[in-house]
């Protein structure tokens, strides 16, 4: 397969990224600003041009919108929050989310088992709300909406759509007390990925093949 993985230079994405290399698959990885990867900074439409440019022609097997963040760990009800964080996590969990799947869609109807994977977050889960981090949440609530509307429509075109919990993981945004490796949640979604169909398209899992709850 050719797969190609926003936000791949660190965390989830970047053990992503090994996984499927390891066992033989092509990976193109973006990052906002990395010698190594394709330039992407998926809020800035110009970027996601380029990136279209640079890729004509070429089909894409899996699309994996990995690219996050989580600004507002720590804020406070009272005085947190500001406005501009509510903008910029949204313009990176949501939007970007949305214009890196519209920009990569003629790539993607080259493939003969096109899929799209978004990262999301148990933390979408409005069945799951013990409070705090309202940006990270709404936005990652946002993008499930999202995955679960791009499933009806692309359906049709034979794309495949899977919104997946990555686990709480040992990452720099997940902390060091979090529950799993990074290779771990790599290889779930991995597996995640690969038994992505038709059939389960719009699907909203955990990194190990539950059903995560709405």
């Amino acid at each position: 397969m050719q797969i190609l993985i926003t936000g791949a230079n660190r965390g989830i994405g970047a053990a992503v990224d090994s996984a499927f290399v390891a066992r033989g698959d092509t990976v193109l990885g973006t990052a906002r600003d990395h010698p190594e990867y394709l330039p992407l900074e998926v809020t800035d439409p110009a970027s996601q041009t380029a990136l279209a440019q640079r890729l004509e022609g070429q089909p894409i097997d899996a699309l994996i919108c990995n690219a996050g963040v989580y600004l507002d760990k720590g804020q406070n009800l009272a005085d947190g929050y500001p406005v501009q964080m509510w903008a910029d996590s949204f313009a990176v969990n949501v939007t970007g989310v949305f214009l890196t799947v519209q920009t990569l869609l003629p790539n993607l109807q080259l493939s003969d088992i096109p899929r799209i994977a978004i990262i999301s977050s148990q933390m979408a889960s409005s069945t799951r709300a013990p409070g705090g981090s309202y940006i990270y949440r709404a936005s990652k609530a946002a993008a499930l909406n999202l995955g679960r509307n791009l499933a009806a429509d692309l359906k049709p075109l034979g794309i495949a759509v899977g919104i997946y919990h990555p686990g709480w993981v040992r990452t720099d945004m997940g902390g060091s007390s979090a529950e799993i490796s990074v290779e771990e949640a790599a290889q779930g979604l991995t597996d995640r990925i690969d038994a992505l169909s038709l059939e389960s398209t719009g699907c909203f899992e955990t990194w190990d093949g539950r059903a995560h709850p709405y």
